[in-house]
């Protein structure tokens, strides 16, 4: 049974603890709405340029030969996944983590792939367990949780030349996006080739401009800027994401830690209770051989 030392011990060293995870989770709050307002006016661009490409994809069909929407089902294929660069934010880096190692096993099992890699925790674990076909072509670490757009202009760059330079099929991203505090969403998108929307899918539908360059030009010159927006959009939705579960965490480890304080108090009032019993029980006993 501990001495009443060690508990007392005990309870200091998980008050520390408690302090800690209560400031971890103030200072994660107060960068997350800062990233929840980021994300909430980097959204609306991205699905404007997304609407703007898809217009521009539905009144050209007859241009087959646009490089970035041409599918090469024969050729590598690139993943990008987008991890934390710190941990204690509970299963945030988990679930990212397994589902790269599912799309590794099973969707593409002996094939040459590329891997991009977002944040240390999947950058340290993913070099560990890469196999010899899987080639690492770009690493991002530190980005979070300041992220800007130059970050992404440089991963799109990247992923770009990739792409062509050694022929992929298709670049995969899986990321988790922010649904609210309380929940994140693990998302498994395609980024390249992009993917083309009809006529009838277009949310402006057809109308009559005149172009200047023309069509094909100009969706040639939007296309590595609507993926750059994606991208940005992408580090953004995880950034918010990351600083939500490390919140949650924080507040779950600040919660069983004062618990567990709460715990150990009683066990040492208990314990110095005992001792004081008895000790009382001693004098008594004292007493009483010293009257007879």
């Amino acid at each position: 049974m501990p001495s009443l030392r060690d508990i007392r011990r005990q309870i200091k060293s998980v008050k520390s603890t408690e302090q800690i995870t209560r400031a971890m989770k103030m200072v994660a709050a107060a960068r997350m709405r800062r990233s929840q307002t980021a994300i909430l006016a980097a959204r609306p661009f991205a699905l404007k340029m997304e609407s703007m490409v898809g217009d521009l994809a539905a009144e050209a069909p007859q241009d087959p030969g646009n490089r970035f929407f041409q599918a090469r089902p024969d050729g590598p294929v690139g993943l990008v996944v987008v991890t934390s660069d710190k941990g204690l934010c509970g299963a945030f880096n988990a679930g990212v983590l397994r589902a790269a190692l599912e799309w590794l096993r099973e969707d593409y099992k002996g094939r040459p792939v590329c891997l991009a890699l977002v944040g240390r925790k999947g950058r340290d674990f993913l070099r560990r367990v890469a196999a010899p076909n899987v080639e690492i072509v770009t690493e991002m670490a530190g980005v979070f949780p300041r992220v800007g757009f130059h970050h992404a202009e440089i991963l799109g760059r990247t992923l770009i030349d990739t792409y062509f330079k050694k022929g992929l099929s298709r670049w995969d991203v899986v990321y988790n996006e922010f649904k609210s505090v309380t929940q994140q969403r693990l998302v498994g998108v395609t980024l390249m080739p992009v993917k083309e929307v009809s006529l009838a899918q277009s949310l402006t539908g057809p109308a009559s401009f005149s172009y200047e360059p023309d069509k094909a030009r100009l969706l040639d010159a939007l296309l590595p800027r609507h993926i750059k927006a994606q991208l940005f959009r992408i580090l953004l939705e995880s950034q918010a994401a990351e600083l939500a579960a490390r919140m949650n965490a924080m507040d779950a480890a600040s919660t069983n830690a004062r618990e567990l304080r709460e715990t150990l108090n009683i066990q040492a009032n208990r314990q110095r209770q005992g001792m004081i019993t008895k000790e009382i029980a001693e004098l008594v006993g004292g007493a009483e051989a010293l009257a007879a």
